[in-house]
């Protein structure tokens, strides 16, 4: 499998905002745990991160005929963004999103437990830390293998 991992505001904070909440592991650590699980699957993936929402628009709109799918871990875009649901959205039929979040949003303020992206991806993971990546790419490449995707 060869996808994309978009993170997108604030989540190059981690292990500074918040270590109570997303943890202590920096976005070093993400980005390198990430790597290397993919290594371990036998997969090939590309780490973005970006704080601005047309940024990450590009970045999906951008993996369309690239990558097999996309990890995506919208980060407050997750509760408001139509922008980025409209682009998962208009890949879908060639690249398939799983959501992913640090935190269980649904153990959180009231405004994090509602995802207007969620339509547009095949599961979601939450509240594994960044664990959560690695279980995210699982539940992605069995989503391509069991729709011959890959």
């Amino acid at each position: 499998m060869n996808y994309i991992v978009i993170n997108g505001p604030n989540i190059n904070m981690i292990g500074i905002r918040e270590p109570e909440i997303y943890g202590r592991d920096t976005y070093d650590d993400l980005c390198d745990f990430i790597k290397k699980s993919a290594d371990e699957m036998g997969d090939t993936v590309t780490v973005v991160q970006s704080n601005s929402e047309g940024k990450v628009v590009d970045f999906i709109q951008e993996s369309y005929g690239k990558y097999d799918g996309i990890v995506i871990n919208a980060g407050a875009y997750t509760h408001y963004s139509y922008a980025i649901l409209d682009a998962l959205k208009a890949v879908s039929g060639k690249v398939a999103a799983v959501e992913v979040h640090l935190s269980d949003i649904n153990k959180r303020d009231e405004f994090r437990k509602n995802s207007v992206i969620r339509p547009a991806c095949v599961d979601v993971v939450c509240g594994m830390g960044i664990k959560g990546y690695k279980e995210a790419a699982v539940r992605l490449k069995k989503y391509l293998a069991d729709n011959d995707r890959i």
